[in-house]
């Protein structure tokens, strides 16, 4: 552990600075298809932070958040997998009140598809 305490500012896998003095903890998080079938809509709960300290990435079948709270001693911290693919490049993300929430349309399974001709 000393030696960890001694290196606390060093990021092995990423060479970036590490703060072991934040607590990094998971948000709440809720995630559910719209109506018609058409949406993933996940809900972050993510009380304190400001939307600028929001970082979220996603991919067609997975999303990545962190945020550090406004005190700088939490760290929310989250990966979440889903259940069909989406398409990230019609997202939308809204956060207000300490509530983060997301929409994103289900990919069209077909709509990379390629024509083949028959003979």
């Amino acid at each position: 552990m000393k030696e960890l305490k001694e290196n606390k500012n060093l990021d092995v896998a990423k060479g970036s600075e590490y703060n072991m003095d934040i607590s990094r903890v998971s948000p709440d998080v809720c995630s559910y298809v719209d109506e018609r079938y058409e949406k993933l809509n996940i809900e972050v709960v993510l009380p304190g932070v400001s939307k600028k300290d929001i970082n979220l990435r996603m991919v067609n079948d997975a999303m990545h958040i962190d945020a550090v709270r406004g005190d700088k001693r939490i760290k929310y911290v989250s990966s979440l997998s889903f259940c069909c693919p989406v398409n990230p490049e019609k997202a939308d993300a809204k956060y207000e009140n300490g509530l983060l929430k997301i929409s994103v349309p289900f990919s069209d399974p077909m709509e990379e598809a390629k024509r083949v001709i028959v003979s």
